[in-house]
C-alpha cells in the first residue's frame, strides 16, 4: 500500500489566520494530500484534530507539521506524540527544521531540538515569575481581580431580584462556590 502523507496545522487563536494560512500552504508544497488543521491553544488538553490525525495516520505514512512548536506543548508531549506515530510506523518530518525521523540524524536532532525547546520555554517562565515578584516588591503588581468580586455588585443585584443561584451562575459566568462567597460576605 502507498504512503500518504499527511499533514497538520495548528495556530493558538482564531485571529491568527496568516499563520494558518502560511502552514497550510507549506504542507500542501510539501505534498501533504490530507491536512488536519485547528486553532487552539498549546496549552488547551485538548486538540481534537491532532487527535483525529494521529488516529488517522497508518504504517509507511509520512506526517508533517511546518514547526516543531505547532505539534507538542513540552519534551514530554514531543516524545509522547513521537512514540505514538513510531509505534505505528509512521514518519514525523519537521520543514522549518529540516528533521525526518526516518533517519537515525532526523531522530537524534528531533530530540536534541525538543530539549532546547523545553529549556527555552523554562528559562522565560522563570523570567516571567522573576520579573512578577520583583514588580509585587515594588507594589506594581496586584494581579488580576477576582472575577466574582468585580461581579459582586451584580450577583447581590440579582438575589435581590428573586434569581436563583443557578440563574445569577448562568447570568455571569462564574462558578456556584463564588455565587455563595459573595452572598455570605454580605
Amino acid at each position: 500500500m502507498p504512503s500518504t502523507v499527511i499533514g497538520y496545522a495548528r495556530t493558538s487563536t482564531l485571529d491568527q489566520t496568516y499563520g494558518l494560512d502560511a502552514q497550510l500552504r507549506d504542507l500542501t508544497a510539501a505534498g501533504c494530500e490530507k491536512i488536519f488543521q485547528e486553532q487552539v491553544s498549546s496549552v488547551d488538553k485538548s486538540r481534537p484534530e491532532l487527535e483525529r490525525a494521529l488516529d488517522y495516520v497508518r504504517e509507511g505514512d509520512v506526517f508533517v507539521v511546518t514547526k516543531l512548536d505547532r505539534l507538542a506543548r513540552s519534551m514530554a508531549d514531543l516524545v509522547r506524540l513521537r512514540d505514538a506515530l513510531q509505534s505505528k510506523g509512521v514518519t514525523l518530518k519537521v520543514l522549518a527544521l529540516g528533521i525526518d525521523t526516518s533517519t537515525p540524524t532526523g531522530k537524534l536532532m528531533m530530540n536534541l531540538l525538543g530539549s532546547i525547546a523545553e529549556f527555552e520555554r523554562d528559562i522565560m517562565l522563570e523570567r516571567q515569575r522573576e520579573g512578577i515578584a520583583k514588580a509585587k516588591e515594588e507594589g506594581k503588581y496586584k494581579g488580576r481581580a477576582p472575577t466574582a468580586q468585580r461581579k459582586a455588585d451584580e450577583v447581590r443585584r440579582l438575589k435581590a431580584e428573586g434569581r436563583t443561584v443557578e440563574q445569577i451562575v448562568v447570568d455571569l459566568g462564574i462558578s456556584r462556590s463564588s455565587v455563595f462567597r459573595v452572598l455570605r460576605s454580605e
